[in-house]
């Protein structure tokens, strides 16, 4: 079994800046692409930002320019450094990496957006 887990969110204002992190345990055969999502209230969770294994990455139009995504593979951990956070990013944020092709999420951490 694989479990990632969140960590880094909170309460930041706007204009403000927080660190997500994300550590992935367990029985890791290969990790493959790493995401982050989010779900706010009463939508849809939506993907915001992916890197592959290789580093390639790929940004939702609402966090490019202000949302980095990096992962280190000797740690299987995924980071997203979020910037300039607006009140419409409150939501939870959720880690999802692909193990040997097998998705797996976290529990999510919750990043609230707010004066």
């Amino acid at each position: 079994q694989v479990q990632p887990v969140e960590s880094g969110g909170g309460l930041v204002q706007p204009g403000g800046s927080l660190r997500l992190s994300c550590a992935v345990s367990g029985s890791i055969i290969h990790l493959n692409a790493m995401r982050w999502y989010r779900q706010a209230p009463g939508k849809e969770r939506e993907l915001v930002a992916e890197i592959n294994i290789d580093g390639r990455t790929n940004y939702a139009a609402s966090g490019k320019d202000r949302f980095t995504i990096s992962r280190d593979n000797a740690k299987n951990t995924v980071d997203l450094q979020m910037n300039s956070l607006k009140p419409e990013d409150t939501a939870v944020y959720y880690c999802n990496v692909m193990d040997n092709w097998i998705n797996y999420w976290g529990q999510g951490t919750q990043v609230t957006v707010s004066s």
